[in-house]
């Protein structure tokens, strides 16, 4: 659940809040499958110059999309535990300086995407789309989880065509991996907020997959698993690479039998969120390791 807002909380605050700068782990697990991409496709010695504008890329849009998702569900959020603290939900910030923000976190966003090259560039506009929209998928379409999965997906064909200005069997290989890794600890997150959900008339993969949902999550992390083998196999990567996926394996492995016991705290859904930027650090090391130990 977010926390309630205080009387003296400075606008300043406020605004981190609305970046959900105060919750690192929907920031850094955005940012994960771009720092892989990059790393594989410069075989483990990545530009340093590059590595930041990626770095603050996936800062900026992460901040875009967050800002917009809230102007989206301005009026939904007050409805569910979690969100309705939220400063635009629960009318901290106005809706003019929800969207002046998002235009800075959207232009900052932009201004760094010039870095790259034009094919890089291309993909940075083709995924402005997904992002603005994806708050309307969970109104229209019964797995609105993918949406945001396929959105995921460019910031792993951003940053390898940043680095090798194509796109190659093993970038589609990760994009894969990244794509069915954000189905499975997206759909474990929207556990947390299924019941309200079903109050309030809006999709998630947590409805719509049922009581089947572990089951679904086991699915999308075991496809995780398959992909990144095959690209570790197609990428000759080295042990410290395999090492590395069998710990990711494992901890997605507990995350399913934890997900299928029949009463689980809510908190346990956010602590799942976390554990996979931790696993996803973990397979980042194995990728560099792969390469230059």
């Amino acid at each position: 659940m977010s926390p309630s807002p205080t009387t003296d909380e400075s606008s300043w605050q406020k605004v981190i809040r609305l970046l959900r700068w105060d919750k690192p782990a929907g920031r850094l697990i955005l940012m994960i499958p771009a720092l892989w991409a990059v790393v594989l496709a410069a075989k483990g010695i990545p530009p340093l110059p590059l590595v930041g504008v990626i770095i603050l890329g996936t800062l900026a849009t992460s901040a875009a999309g967050c800002v917009v998702n809230d102007l989206w569900d301005k009026d939904l959020d007050p409805q569910v535990a979690r969100t309705k603290n939220r400063p635009l939900a629960s009318r901290a910030l106005s809706l003019r300086v929800g969207i002046v923000i998002f235009l800075i976190a959207l232009a900052c966003a932009a201004v760094l995407a010039f870095y790259l090259n034009r094919l890089s560039f291309l993909l940075c506009v083709g995924a402005v789309p997904l992002i603005v929209f994806y708050p309307l998928a969970k109104r229209v379409f019964p797995v609105p989880q993918l949406v945001l999965s396929l959105a995921w997906g460019f910031a792993v064909l951003i940053s390898w065509t940043a680095v090798t200005a194509q796109i190659e069997t093993a970038t589609w290989l990760l994009w894969g991996a990244t794509v069915a890794w954000t189905l499975g600890f997206d759909t474990g997150y929207a556990l947390s907020d299924r019941e309200d959900d079903l109050k309030v008339g809006i999709n998630s993969s947590a409805i719509f997959f049922g009581r089947y949902t572990p089951e679904a999550i086991g699915i999308f992390y075991a496809i995780t698993v398959v992909l990144l083998a095959l690209m570790g196999f197609k990428l000759a990567l080295g042990s410290a690479f395999w090492v590395s996926l069998l710990l990711a394996t494992a901890g997605w492995i507990w995350q399913y039998s934890t997900l299928r016991k029949p009463s689980i705290p809510r908190s346990v859904y956010g602590k799942v969120l976390g554990q996979n930027v931790w696993l996803g650090f973990i397979l980042l090391a194995g990728m560099i390791l792969g390469y230059v130990a």
